[in-house]
């Protein structure tokens, strides 16, 4: 069950994390490395359970970190 206030991550957020340029976030999201979401806007937001699982290095959603 998905959770209504899960944080949510913009790709300059993530990019921090992973230490890449955000570009190299939303390639990621566009080749389904990471999901993300699209605000009424358009813009991609990345779940941060899903981002921090990630950083772990952790399957995420069939998703194998490569």
């Amino acid at each position: 069950m998905e959770s209504r206030s899960e944080r949510l991550l913009t790709p300059g957020e993530v990019a921090a994390l992973f230490r890449v340029d955000p570009k190299t976030v939303t390639r990621w999201a566009a080749a389904g490395r990471i999901s993300s979401i699209r605000t009424p806007g358009g813009h991609r937001r990345f779940r941060e359970s899903e981002v921090r699982a990630l950083l772990r290095g952790e399957e995420v959603a069939g998703n194998p970190v490569q």
